[in-house]
């Protein structure tokens, strides 16, 4: 889908009311945001408001998690150096990438947030409906427009799908959160469409551009895999049929249990032959009737929406001196796990591993720069909360791996059982009832002693709570955050997950609990679970073939001593990375994944 074309005077119009919308927007954040203070307001009136600005409260009080958007996970050089500023500026010199290519920041006082959100607005980006019961960022698989097996590029369909959908009345106040993801490649899912409202995946046929669409997928306490929808929308009909979609959610989420509010409910009430009935019902009226308009194109940096973008080299022309065997173990290591060869030739993608999404202002600033003299200007978030550089040429890639190593950001295992990922748990989040990035870190190290090559390709996932933020549910090994009592004292607990991820056939498959395990002991769950998989697989066995043929019994029976352990020690009663005795503290839940 060819952006549409328009006049230079147009295109600056574009720009300008753009720019008076949000600068408006924000000064009526302000506003509210003083009237709040000042008492004018109630906490119950103000919250949905700052909820829809994407400003979420923190379990600390007088503070305020900030969260930007990034439309199709597409960030351009000049975004990057300025998410490093705002980091030094408002969030302690540090941001964190989530699991659905947002950026965050963390402990901001209320006061300061309208100044944040301006810096934002500067470069094209916005918290607006990043939050709430919106449609939420639309996500995209980071190797579009790059990967060998890619259909077709589907970031202009990201980014003005979600242009379509922002600030608009249908989409602003939803029953529930609602979530459109994504992917271009043929033979695999990079966005995980799956678990997803609406999971989008390009098609081809007789020579026409579509996608193939399936809904109603979710994750949460109770996992659910999107069904099959439409094997062919004509990328024309694109916007139509999602905002169907929509438009039947809007009508039938349940608004009265928040806990049973998402699409897949309806779906799980009414079946699927009824849920796709009222969306063609609905589809049927906006072809007659008109529905919400594709935008001609988006604002500039918009999803990293360049009008102009910079010109790349030859990647082929250049000298290929990244030989597999450098000489350099950790530099090989690198490359063998972090580095993949474009469709493109000549050129090479990057994933710089970022732990537990966590990023330092320089380092935004220092991957910036590498993006802009480099690559092609841009950085693709991924949902492992990682970033990725693409259009790097072959012969420039020891450069970019000891550029990175000065940034403290060259480490190799990207996409391993190293790279784990985890939502911030209770750093921040009310819902939080363990501290999962903590956990994450000791699991990282767990895995760090295992040199085989099955094991290295298993993913770990950690949410510190069963809402899954952190997609535990579709991990290898996966955990989410609980809480128990051993004599009177509480305990924080992980719940333990196996198998999650895509079987054979490329389907959503999600993990088996085995039993819930002290925090301090997830980590001796985690090596004896692999110690008996490198022992116990088969030729050409999977680690969900080899949970599934040796059961949740085994796993349990495996770990049993571990779930009630008869001799405690002092760190039981402890999280990860505390030094004081485990409280349940709770406060009151607003979604944030």
């Amino acid at each position: 889908m060819a952006a549409g074309s328009m006049a230079p005077g147009e295109s600056e119009e574009l720009e300008i009311t753009h720019d008076r919308t949000v600068r408006e927007e924000i000064e009526n954040f302000r506003r509210q945001a003083q009237r709040f203070v000042a008492g004018e307001i109630t906490e119950d009136e103000f919250r949905p408001f700052r909820l829809k600005h994407g400003i979420y409260g923190q379990r600390q009080p007088g503070v305020q998690m900030v969260r930007s958007k990034i439309p199709g996970g597409l960030l351009t050089a000049r975004q990057l150096e300025q998410l490093g500023r705002i980091a030094d500026e408002f969030g302690g010199g540090r941001g964190h990438l989530t699991t659905r290519q947002d950026m965050q920041y963390h402990f901001v006082p209320l006061g300061r947030v309208p100044g944040l959100m301006h810096l934002l607005a500067d470069v094209g980006l916005t918290t607006r409906e990043a939050c709430y019961n919106t449609v939420r960022n639309v996500t995209a698989c980071p190797w579009t427009g790059i990967a060998r097996d890619e259909v077709f590029d589907v970031r202009p369909y990201a980014q003005r799908l979600a242009y379509a959908f922002l600030r608009k009345d249908l989409t602003a106040n939803l029953p529930r959160k609602f979530k459109i993801a994504f992917d271009g490649c043929r033979g695999s899912d990079c966005a995980a469409g799956a678990i997803h409202d609406i999971g989008l995946r390009a098609v081809e046929r007789h020579g026409r551009r579509g996608f193939r669409m399936a809904i109603a997928g979710g994750l949460g306490p109770l996992p659910t895999e999107a069904q099959l929808l439409d094997e062919f929308v004509p990328e024309e009909r694109l916007l139509n049929k999602c905002e169907a979609v929509i438009r039947v959610f809007n009508q039938y989420g349940n608004r009265r249990n928040k806990n049973l509010a998402r699409l897949k409910f309806v779906m799980r009430e009414r079946g699927f032959a009824w849920l796709k009935e009222r969306v063609e019902m609905e589809y049927a009226d906006i072809l007659v009737n008109g529905g919400i308009a594709w935008p001609e194109r988006v604002p500039e940096e918009f999803g990293g929406y360049q009008s102009q973008p910079p010109p790349l080299g030859t990647g082929a022309l250049l000298p290929v001196v990244n030989a597999r065997r450098s000489g350099d173990a950790a530099y090989d290591a690198w490359r063998r796990s972090n580095v993949a060869e474009q469709k493109q030739p000549g050129y090479a993608a990057v994933t710089v591993k970022i732990a537990q999404g966590n990023i330092l202002s320089r380092q935004l600033r220092g991957v910036a720069r590498i993006a802009g003299a480099v690559g092609d200007g841009l950085a693709r978030l991924t949902i492992q909360q990682n970033l990725l550089l693409a259009f790097l040429p072959l012969g420039r890639l020891p450069q970019v791996y000891a550029a990175l190593k000065e940034l403290g950001l060259a480490e190799a295992g990207a996409r391993e059982i190293t790279d784990v990922t985890t939502c911030p748990g209770a750093y921040s989040c009310n819902l939080a009832l363990t501290k999962s990035m903590n956990l994450g870190a000791a699991l990282e190290e767990a895995a760090r002693q295992y040199d085989d090559p099955l094991v290295k390709r298993l993913s770990i996932k950690v949410s510190g709570c069963p809402n899954s933020c952190g997609h535990h549910w579709v991990a290898d090994l996966g955990f989410y955050g609980n809480a128990r009592k051993i004599d009177g004292k509480e305990v924080p607990y992980y719940q333990m997950l196996l198998g999650g991820g895509y079987d054979e056939q490329g389907i959503m498959r999600f993990g088996l609990a085995v039993q819930s395990i002290p925090a301090r002991l997830a980590p001796l769950a985690v090596t004896r679970v692999l110690d008996h998989f490198i022992a116990q697989r088969r030729d050409g066995e999977s680690f969900r073939q080899y949970v599934m043929r040796h059961k949740v019994e085994t796993f349990r029976e495996m770990t049993n001593d571990l779930a009630k352990p008869a001799e405690l020690f002092p760190e039981i009663y402890q999280d990860w990375g505390d030094d004081e005795a485990y409280s349940l503290a709770l406060g009151r839940g607003e979604c944030a994944a």
